[in-house]
């Protein structure tokens, strides 16, 4: 199947999701020591922002050379939800056994908001298409909600990691500032976002069709 260089971007990003989660979980399977376990760390949030840069450029390059296709319109969305479903998937299991136990307890919460988000807001999307061929395009709310879960991802990833190599102890150790903060924002504007899109939504469902 030829795709166009958007589609293929859109693949590299799918292709990556498992490697990044392999090298993410690789400290909770195996009895590395830190070192090695800082170095998977750092390879792991490179690959998450490599992976968080082609969602950016290709949606770029599909609307400035007019490349958008049914296929985009499918892969796309469904990489980005890969991307950062996995990797919060993985900063839970990693931390609820050699990690930070409360980093572990936020990113569960964390992970239920966003995934009830996204399967409300996937269904509403699928209704509005079938009943008037809708689309209902991404607003800047949503825009921004993704940047916060990119931000709060690479900061529960990395956070850590300069608090070991700098032997940091104590409560910063324990609950990360820079990781809490931003997973808060996540958490709000994932939920503000989807109620967001819901009401905006809400004429596309009908109740007596």
């Amino acid at each position: 199947m030829k795709m166009n260089l958007p589609n293929k971007l859109s693949v590299l990003r799918l292709i990556m999701v498992p490697i990044f989660m392999v090298v993410m979980l690789l400290p909770a399977f195996c009895d590395f020591n830190e070192t090695a376990n800082i170095v998977l760390n750092v390879v792991g949030v490179l690959l998450f922002i490599a992976a968080s840069f082609t969602d950016m450029l290709d949606g770029k390059i599909a609307r400035k050379y007019n490349l958008i296709t049914d296929f985009g319109k499918f892969l796309d969305p469904l990489a980005d939800k890969f991307m950062v479903i996995g990797a919060m998937l993985c900063i839970f299991y990693v931390n609820s056994v050699v990690g930070n136990k409360n980093l572990a307890t936020l990113y569960i919460f964390a992970l239920i908001v966003v995934v009830f988000r996204e399967l409300a807001v996937t269904s509403i999307r699928l209704v509005a298409s079938s009943s008037g061929g809708v689309v209902i395009a991404a607003n800047m709310l949503g825009k921004l909600k993704t940047v916060t879960q990119i931000v709060a991802v690479c900061a529960a990833i990395i956070e850590p990691v300069v608090y070991s190599v700098a032997q940091v102890e104590g409560w910063v150790r324990a609950f990360p500032p820079i990781t809490l903060v931003t997973t808060v924002a996540m958490i709000y504007l994932t939920i503000h976002s989807g109620i967001n899109y819901i009401v905006g939504a809400w004429k596309y469902l009908d109740p007596e069709k």
